[in-house]
């Protein structure tokens, strides 16, 4: 048994049930809807059909990031009881989390000088981030040392690929990511915007494309332009979605077609409140292992 803790925090998009399996400890992100605030718990709090339920009928939403006082706390726990810490950050170039743990980690440390907090950038987020997490805690079973995990994510998270696309502009104008007049003429023409992160973390669009049918074929393209082995990928794939399972069940479909040595089928999760409240409904975004993302 290891000696020390794997972490994250709920943004990683996996399910309540997943994280204990794998045995991967996280900390609650926060976001509020229509001013009232709820952690981000996995649906526990606030059922993610619900919450997207509310947005499509114009509720309003924001996030806030975990404040170092309660990473203090989160990593003292684990301190108290005399185990190290590897904590896995949501991605900084879409949040400032990452530099909120990082100073608690050096807070934590001058009070227990015995204990080592290792704190890494994902550069990943939702299921993607939550792929990185699943692939650690089964190194983690093989016996790594904490250090040696570290080392190991950070060496290997440029090589998870998140691919996004969406098909509900709303909340995009609602924050402020794209104009009116763009949605408009978007909804008239059909557009769907198909975005990636970058080797810095970010989201970044890379085209529009027009009807949700052919951007559905267009992301699994990008799976077998930039999987490990190609079509012979092995490893597993994950999907986020938000509300709009059906579209998600479309693009595992193809996948599984087109890539038939998978790690078994293609697990499709809800994207979270923190994620959620800025894609609104309508996203789905597909994450597997593959050569080095570079921009």
């Amino acid at each position: 048994m290891a000696d020390y803790v794997l972490s994250g925090c709920s943004s990683a998009d996996l399910s309540k049930e997943h994280f204990e399996a794998i045995g991967v400890r996280y900390i609650c992100m926060h976001f509020t809807l229509d001013g009232v605030s709820y952690p981000d718990d996995l649906g526990q709090s606030m059922p993610a059909d619900e919450m997207y339920a509310r947005m499509a009928k114009g509720a309003t939403t924001s996030t806030s990031q975990i404040n170092i006082s309660e990473y203090v706390d989160y990593f003292s726990a684990f301190c108290e009881q005399g185990l190290d810490v590897v904590h896995v950050s949501l991605s900084s170039g879409i949040s400032g989390t990452y530099g909120s743990a990082v100073s608690a980690a050096l807070i934590v440390r001058e009070r227990y000088p015995e204990r080592e907090i290792y704190v890494i950038d994902s550069l990943g987020a939702s299921s993607g981030y939550g792929l990185i997490l699943d692939t650690a805690a089964a190194m983690r079973d093989k016996g790594l040392s904490a250090k040696e995990l570290a080392d190991w994510i950070e060496a290997n998270r440029l090589k998870l690929h998140h691919w996004f696309f969406s098909t509900d502009l709303s909340s995009y104008v609602r924050g402020g990511r794209i104009s009116k007049t763009a949605a408009f003429f978007g909804g008239v023409f059909e557009i769907c915007p198909l975005l990636n992160m970058d080797n810095l973390g970010r989201l970044v669009p890379r085209r529009k494309i027009r009807t949700k049918k052919n951007v559905i074929r267009e992301i699994v393209q990008r799976m077998v332009e930039n999987a490990q082995d190609g079509t012979d990928y092995s490893g597993k794939c994950y999907i986020s979605m938000s509300a709009c399972r059906a579209d998600a069940e479309e693009v595992a479909r193809l996948v599984e077609e087109k890539f038939p040595k998978l790690d078994g089928k293609v697990l499709i999760n809800n994207i979270g409140g923190l994620i959620g409240a800025h894609t609104g409904p309508g996203t789905v975004a597909l994450f597997f292992w593959g050569g080095e993302r570079v921009d």
